[in-house]
């Protein structure tokens, strides 16, 4: 499909040859251990695949405590051989996420497009590249062999994938479909920001793609930055804002900003960017649409950001569901599996689910680049080396528990190294206690077992609080995690239960799909309704106020026995004590810093916040019976 808008350059869509992303594959069924890697961009992660199996994922932020590192991802590499039992030596093929030869080729040219605009940040990425990514190869296989410890020329095969056939891979192969269209939408990967596949067996085949610059999430990230947000990292922000807000600014988007054609497909205008060649998202073009200056970070929320906030998700999901029909219709497919950073809007899933033309879809947890390394490997096991793939009816991804874990012994020596005071319980004592603990108004830190992969806080490395409490949602935010107050949280719920309090008609393990709290759940009043902006974060809205947004709206976490029986244990015993089987769950970290990943970890973000009792392993911690020296005092990074 090309399309011939009224901004050049003419040929956004792109029919993809099937043969341009063929491996040199030797179709070789054997049995395999495939290292995948992500990095030098953000989140970089990595992960093992065994004989087709996800053995482990992890990502480097969680070890080096920067948010998003971007770095080569040496301890999660290390971490995941060690969940794995093996060594270097034992991997048979190491794949890398992406093509950097493609990109540096989409740098090179989009620069001279716009020479001499883009000359400062051709300036500032240019040393980068010639010094270590335009070299990757070398850089990967030194790091290899620095972690390692082995010559150069005893390392594994090393491959290169490409970047959005590693998210349809991570999206389609842990997935329960046998066949399935598949939609990735991300900022961008080599060339493309959108692209389209068909899931058959261990195929995927290429259907199409748009090309950049015209891509929904760096539209999205343009807002993002507009609002005051970071990119990259405020985009969830941004649609947790929108609820507040009315979508009055729709009609200029789409008369100035994007071209959308009836099949979904579009392009911007770039007229009103800076992101092909410049140092921002955004240009003075853009402000003035707009009425004024973006919003300065950190600086009071106005009812503009919130309409702003509002208007672009709108844009988002229907350009979502135009993708969706057209794709259903083209494909033949009742299924969808997606990937990419755009997946990780919840909002728009919910809708899709809801009112898109698909019996159910499926979205990879670790959505982002992280994922791209569980892609890349999965795709070498099926594709390069031809693996058959049989469907299980168990969850591939685990729960997405698929981190390290830590034994009691381990938690026991960490405590005591820092001299925390704790009392020892068997689950039959200790989860009715904690669960007692919530329904008081108690906040409590919750580490257990195995850490989750991707983004989200599933019940192993979260904050837990009773959904019951009106005040909760400022307490958490404000105490707890430091953060702005018009952040929503999302509920935890038995799986079984999950119906009797929300309009969900499909499993949500990962949350990743936005749901209604049911009407009978509701209390809102006529007094209430007409509450308007940031005011409507006092009112009321349903038994579980703490989790439901001021549009009744929820990101739901379905807790599944089978894949975390300790964390639905918990909610089993919350639901005996109060009637309700719902936790707020929001993720163990303090803003700007990654979720905690080792027991002092999470020590020390329960000494240094709101946060009540830890309970971590069979290990119960009360905050007044700590040592006050062990209290820091920390500056947070925004985020």
């Amino acid at each position: 499909r090309m399309i011939a808008g009224s901004w050049a350059p003419p040929a956004t869509v792109v029919r993809v040859v099937k043969s341009e992303y063929q491996w040199s594959q030797p179709y070789m069924t054997k049995p395999s251990i495939v290292l995948g890697v992500s990095a030098f961009y953000h989140d970089s992660a990595a992960t093992v695949v065994r004989d087709g199996h996800i053995i482990a994922a992890a990502q480097e932020e969680r070890f080096s405590r920067i948010k998003h590192d971007a770095s080569f991802p040496t301890q999660a590499i290390l971490s995941c051989l060690d969940e794995a039992g093996v060594t270097l030596t034992d991997v048979t093929y190491v794949t890398f996420y992406d093509k950097p030869f493609i990109k540096f080729e989409r740098l090179l040219e989009t620069y001279f497009s716009y020479a001499p605009r883009g000359f400062r940040s051709f300036l500032a990425a240019m040393p980068i590249w010639l010094k270590e990514k335009l070299f990757l190869k070398t850089v990967i296989r030194r790091e290899l062999s620095a972690l390692s410890q082995l010559p150069q020329n005893a390392l594994p095969t090393l491959l290169f994938g490409e970047h959005h056939h590693s998210h349809a891979a991570s999206a389609f192969y842990p997935s329960p479909f046998e066949e399935a269209a598949v939609l990735c939408m991300d900022g961008v990967g080599e060339w493309a920001t959108t692209s389209v596949w068909l899931g058959k067996g261990n195929a995927l085949v290429p259907q199409w793609e748009i090309h950049f610059p015209h891509s929904l999430g760096l539209l999205y990230s343009a807002f993002t930055q507009y609002a005051g947000f970071k990119v990259n990292s405020g985009e969830y922000k941004l649609m947790g804002l929108a609820p507040y807000g009315s979508p009055r600014y729709v009609s200029q988007i789409y008369e100035e900003l994007i071209d959308v054609k009836p099949d979904g497909t579009f392009r911007l205008n770039l007229d009103y960017f800076d992101f092909p060649a410049g140092l921002r998202m955004i240009n003075q073009r853009f402000c003035e649409l707009f009425g004024g200056p973006a919003r300065e970070p950190e600086s009071e929320i106005t009812q503009k950001e919130m309409d702003i906030a509002a208007s672009i998700q709108v844009v988002t999901e229907e350009i979502v569901l135009q993708l969706a029909r057209t794709i259903a219709s083209e494909l033949g497919q009742t299924h969808l599996c997606l990937a990419g950073g755009v997946a990780l809007n919840c909002v728009a899933n919910g809708r899709l689910l809801r009112e898109g033309p698909f019996d159910d879809i499926w979205i990879q947890p670790a959505s982002g680049d992280a994922g791209g390394a569980l892609g890349a490997a999965l795709a070498t096991h099926y594709e390069y080396l031809g693996n058959d793939r049989a469907l299980s009816a168990q969850d591939p991804m685990r729960g997405a528990y698929l981190g390290p874990s830590f034994s009691n012994d381990a938690i026991a020596t960490a405590l005591d190294d820092l001299e925390a005071v704790y009392t020892k319980h068997d689950d039959d004592t200790l989860l009715p206690l904690a669960a007692k603990e919530i329904s008081e108004g108690q906040v409590i830190g919750w580490f257990n077992g195995a850490m989750e992969f991707g983004p989200r806080a599933l019940g192993a490395r979260s904050i837990l609080a009773d959904p019951r409490s009106s005040h909760m949602q400022t307490t958490l935010n404000l105490k707890v995690k430091q953060r702005e107050s018009f952040r929503p949280f999302a509920p935890a719920v038995l799986k079984e239960r999950a119906t009797d309090w929300f309009e969900l008609e499909s499993e949500s393990p990962y949350m990743m799909l936005v749901a209604t709290v049911a009407s009978h759940q509701r209390t809102i009043t006529p007094a209430d309704q007409a509450a308007f902006g940031i005011e409507q974060l006092k009112q009321t809205r349903s038994i579980i106020p703490a989790v439901t947004h001021v549009d009744y709206s929820a990101r739901v976490q379905t807790v599944d026995a089978d894949t975390n029986p300790r964390f639905h244990h918990l909610l089993s015993e919350f639901e005996a004590i109060t009637g309700c089987p719902v936790l707020i769950n929001t993720s163990f970290n303090v803003r700007g810093e990654p979720i905690v990943y080792r027991p002092e970890d999470a020590y020390h973000c329960f000494m240094n916040t709101g946060i009540d009792r830890l309970v971590i392993g069979n290990y119960l911690l009360k905050k007044e019976d700590q040592p006050s020296t062990n209290i820091l005092v920390r500056q947070f990074e925004l985020d």
